[in-house]
C-alpha cells in the first residue's frame, strides 16, 4: 500500500491555492496539476508499506506529535524545485510557521526511524505541491517567470493541529487519497 503523512489545509488556503494553480496554468507548459481536493502539505512519503504496518505507524505518529502544540501557518509564495528557471515541481510555500513545520517533520522522522524508515538527507522545506511539470520545453520560460511573479502570493492561514496517514492509489485520472489514521498535536 502506497502511503504518506500529511497536514491537511483549510478551505480558505485550498481556494487560494486553486486560484494560484489557475494563474500558473495560463502558460502553454505541460503540467500535471494537483486537484484542489488533494492539496496538502506532505510531511513524509513512506512509499509502499505492508498494511499490517499501519497500526505501528499510527502509534509512532501519535507518540511523536502528542507533546507538540498546535500552531498556525501562513501559506505564502509560489516556488519551484529545483529552480523557477528549470521547474519540475511547482509549489506553494510557508511563511510564518515554517520553523514549527520543520520541527514537526523532525519529530515524525525521528519516530519513524525507530520503525526502520529512512530519514531524509536534506533539510525539510515545507511546501504544498501544486503540480509536476512534464517533459516539454513549451512554455517553461513563461511558467518560470509566472512563478517568480507570484513569489509573494498570499494564500491565507491554516491551523496545524494534526497529521494524517494517507494511502494513495494512482490511476489514469490521478491520485485518490484515503485517510488511514490521525495523530493530534495535544501539547
Amino acid at each position: 500500500m502506497r502511503t504518506f503523512i500529511a497536514v491537511e489545509i483549510g478551505q480558505d488556503v485550498r481556494g487560494k491555492a486553486a486560484a494560484l494553480i489557475q494563474r500558473l496554468a495560463a502558460t502553454e507548459a505541460k503540467v500535471k496539476w494537483v486537484e484542489p481536493e488533494n492539496l496538502h502539505f506532505t510531511m513524509k512519503f513512506l512509499g509502499e508499506i505492508d498494511p499490517r504496518e499501519i497500526p505501528a505507524v499510527c502509534d509512532s505518529l501519535s507518540k511523536s506529535v502528542t507533546g507538540l502544540v498546535s500552531f498556525e501557518i501562513e501559506a505564502l509564495g509560489a516556488g519551484a524545485f529545483p529552480t523557477p528557471e528549470r521547474p519540475r515541481t511547482l509549489w506553494l510555500g510557508v511563511g510564518e510557521g515554517s520553523e514549527q513545520m520543520v520541527a514537526l517533520h523532525g519529530a515524525i522522522e525521528n519516530g519513524l526511524a525507530e520503525l526502520g524508515f529512512r530519514t531524509e538527507g536534506r533539510r525539510f522545506r515545507p511546501h504544498l505541491t501544486l503540480g509536476r511539470v512534464r517533459n516539454s520545453p513549451l512554455g517553461i520560460r513563461e511558467l518560470g517567470d509566472l512563478v517568480q511573479a507570484n513569489a509573494g502570493f498570499p494564500a491565507g492561514r491554516t491551523i496545524v493541529d494534526a497529521v494524517v496517514l494517507f494511502s494513495s492509489e494512482l490511476d489514469r485520472r490521478g491520485a485518490h487519497y484515503e485517510p488511514l489514521g490521525h495523530a493530534e498535536l495535544k501539547g
